[in-house]
This record gives C-alpha cells, structure tokens and sequence, in this order.
C-alpha cells in the first residue's frame, strides 16, 4: 500500500472539518430561530406558568395555531431545549415542559444568565442582511433604524441584568472618588450617561444613588421613548432625564461628575470627537467611564469563542452601522484595548486606566482629562 500524502491529508481533514463547520452553524442557526419563536411568542413564559402543557393547552395560552405549537414543541425537544414530562405515545397528548433551571435563561429578564436576547439579536442582522451585502459593495453603512426595533430591544434586553446587578454593585466602586461624589448629598452628583439606549444604566445608577442627578443622553428618538417607560417602570422617572440631544451642546460643557459610555464607543461613527465631547462635559476632577468589548489584545487567528462571538456581530451591524457617516473610523465591534487607548489620548485625556473590574463580556475603562 502506498504511504498516505501528508499534504492531501492535512486538505481532506480541513475540507470535512470545513464541511462539518458549516453544517452544524446551519444546525445551529436554524434552531436559534426557533429559540426566537418560543421568546417573541411568549411560549417558554406560558409553559414555566403551566408547568407542563400539550400542544392544545400551549396553543391556546399564547393565542397561536395548535400544529405549529406541536411541531415546535417537538423540536425544542429533540434539539434539548425542553424535556417530555409525559410521553403518552400520541403527538397531541405528550406534555412537555421547561428543565430545571431553564427558567434563568429564558424567562427571567433581570438574570444574569438571561441570554434568550442574543436570538432576538441575530433574527435582528439576519433581516438586514441584503442592505449589509450592499454596503459591503459601497463601503457604505446600514442605519441603525433598518435593523427594525428587534435590535433595539435585544440590546436592551440582554444588557439590562448586568445593569440592575453589577453596576453599582462592582464598576463603580472600582472609581472610588467618583463613587464618594455620587454619593454625596450636597452638593448633589451629576452623571451622563451617554449612548444610554433604553436606559437600564441611567435607570441603575439613579437608584443606586439617590442624591445624584442622572441624565441619559442618546440619539435614538426609539429608544429615549422606551427609556423614559422604563423610568417609570423601575419607579424612578422622578430621579432621572432622558434626552434626545447632542452631547457637544456648550450648554452640557463642565457640568458631570461622571460621563459613562457603556458598549457604544465601538458603534460611533467618530469616536475621538465623542471622547472629546465627554472630556468637555467634566466637572474638575470628574472621570469618564468606558465599558466596550472585553477581546484579545492582539488579533490572533483561530481565536477564542469571545472574539468569535464579536467578530460575528462586527460586520453584520456594529460596522455597518458606523460607517453610515462620512469619515467614519470603522472601529467594529473587536475593540483593542490599545484602539480605546489612542482613542482617548487623541481627544486630550491624559490618564487611561483599565479598571481591575472582572466580567466575562467587557473591559472597563478609566479616562482622566
């Protein structure tokens, strides 16, 4: 027998590798847009109340064809995501239900393990998808706008559980003078929070600091309407004011004890301008913090599943939704920790520190004029 070829061995093994890859992203594509199903109809919230249900019996809850609830309730369990609780050998008979612990992940919106968003996420860049091919061809970008109010609330739905436990809890006591401050009662703290979305950050540090006075500022007319809802919500519109407003107004120079930007740095189509905004928004002595995506400090190639993850986002919408402006720096979604430096150093701080802030999804920043 003639001895194996090196070379077209090592080409078989990447090809079936390759073959294999592509096979179970497709698996698992098509099953995350189930997960989506079973959030945005509200199944996996019917079926945790219930504790067990047929096809008819989910159906009914939520209001949505008897067959499809069947095909999609045998799927979620093939796939793993839901056990049978009584297999009765009939289709329209078995009961099934959430496994223990499920419940975290897929109904529960201020838990840490919370990441049913992520599908919402995706169905979001997967709608857009021929406008990013587009901009691909242009060098253009896509609006923010065109990823549909999917993106919106994804966001703001898988960030709000860091929010409401970690915020106040661990970021800013990793600031302690800036801590001291917002606490203070006279004269009150002032915050900015910048980028703020739909507000669960404003939202977190107005609670957990009741003296201060907060201030979310965003772009977004979509989201700064969902922010001042959510206000009211938490029982807090009394303590915090969202704004839909250029942070480079003079009026806003001088005035903030802390300015935050939380995950949008990397979206901004100018980046210096806007750290240079924030720098101009300090009162003396005030700092800035940065919280963007915690990636390797040097690209690496294959990468680790963080920079996948990232990478996987960067193109299909953080990019692209920067580069709808003209000059834009085309950050992405990998942010490197010597990119948020140079940044920063650029729009005239002097000091930029990474906090010792431990998190399995970002890097925190410290900037001092």
């Amino acid at each position: 027998m003639a001895p194996m070829d090196p070379v077209t061995t090592e080409a078989g093994d990447r090809r079936d590798a390759l073959a294999d890859y592509i096979f179970r992203a497709t698996l698992g594509a098509t099953e995350l847009m189930h997960v989506y199903l079973g959030d945005r109809l509200g199944l996996y919230t019917a079926l945790g109340q219930a504790g067990s249900a047929t096809s008819a019996e989910l159906a009914s809850a939520v209001g949505i064809a008897e067959r499809y609830a069947r095909e999609w309730l045998e799927q979620q369990a093939v796939a793993g995501v839901l056990d049978v609780a009584e297999d009765t050998g009939e289709a329209t008979t078995r009961r099934y239900r959430l496994p223990v612990g499920a419940d975290d992940v897929l109904c529960a919106p201020e838990s840490l393990a919370h990441l049913v968003p992520l599908a919402q996420l995706a169905i979001s860049i997967a709608q857009t998808l021929p406008q990013v091919a587009e901009a691909f061809r242009t060098g253009g970008g896509v609006p923010f706008e065109a990823y549909g109010a999917d993106i919106r609330q994804g966001i703001e739905r898988a960030n709000r559980p860091m929010f409401v436990h970690q915020l106040v809890a661990d970021w800013l006591p990793a600031l302690p003078d800036i801590e001291a401050r917002l606490r203070r009662t006279h004269p009150s703290a002032r915050v900015a929070d910048l980028g703020c979305g739909c507000g669960w950050s404003t939202i977190a540090i107005a609670r957990g600091f009741p003296a201060a006075q907060v201030d979310g500022i965003d772009l977004d007319e979509a989201s700064i309407e969902a922010a001042r809802r959510n206000a009211v919500v938490a029982g807090a519109a009394d303590r915090v004011r969202f704004a839909r407003r250029d942070a480079a107004d003079p009026a806003l120079a001088g005035r903030y004890d802390l300015v935050t930007l939380f995950e949008t740095l990397h979206d901004m189509a100018h980046p210096v301008d806007v750290l240079r905004t924030a720098r101009q928004m300090l009162a003396p002595g005030g700092a800035v913090l940065v919280a963007d995506e915690r990636v390797a400090e040097t690209f690496t190639a294959p990468g680790d599943d963080l920079d996948r993850f990232n990478y996987g986002w960067s193109a299909l919408h953080c990019l692209a939704v920067a580069m709808v402006e003209p000059d834009a720096a085309g950050t992405g979604t990998v942010i490197r920790p010597e990119t948020v430096r140079r940044y920063a150093l650029d729009a005239g701080f002097s000091t930029v520190t990474v906090l010792p802030i431990e998190h399995d999804f970002w890097r925190f920043y410290r900037l001092d004029a």
